[in-house]
């Protein structure tokens, strides 16, 4: 079996581990930006096997280069996303400030 094998490569900015919808982003971010360990991380997502993360991991450190500069790339567009939805919430994310800011209200006019 190849490294690769373990991985669906469905775009450049898209791999995922085979057979699942989890791309290698969210293992690497745990690992890398978050320091969990394989174990910890297996426990995060059980439907995955520690080979699998082990694969992953080797993966990025076979291909260094290619996948630092896709997790980049995603770290970026994930930071772009969160300030679209920060600029302009779902309606029913405005809807849940409301309530909160009603019930933080009643809550402090019952304190007094």
């Amino acid at each position: 079996m190849q490294l690769e094998d373990y991985f669906d490569f469905l775009a450049p900015d898209d791999i995922r581990l085979k057979g699942t919808r989890m791309g290698i982003e969210t293992i690497l971010y745990r690992f890398i930006h978050q320091c969990q360990t394989p174990d910890e991380i297996v426990r995060t997502y059980p439907a995955l096997t520690l080979e699998q993360i082990y694969a992953t991991i080797l993966y990025y450190y076979h291909e260094k280069e290619k996948v630092s500069a896709y997790l980049t790339d995603w770290l970026e567009w994930s930071h772009r996303v969160r300030e679209e939805q920060k600029r302009n919430p779902p309606p029913f994310i405005e809807k849940l400030r409301k309530f909160k800011a009603e019930r933080d209200a009643m809550k402090k006019a019952n304190d007094h």
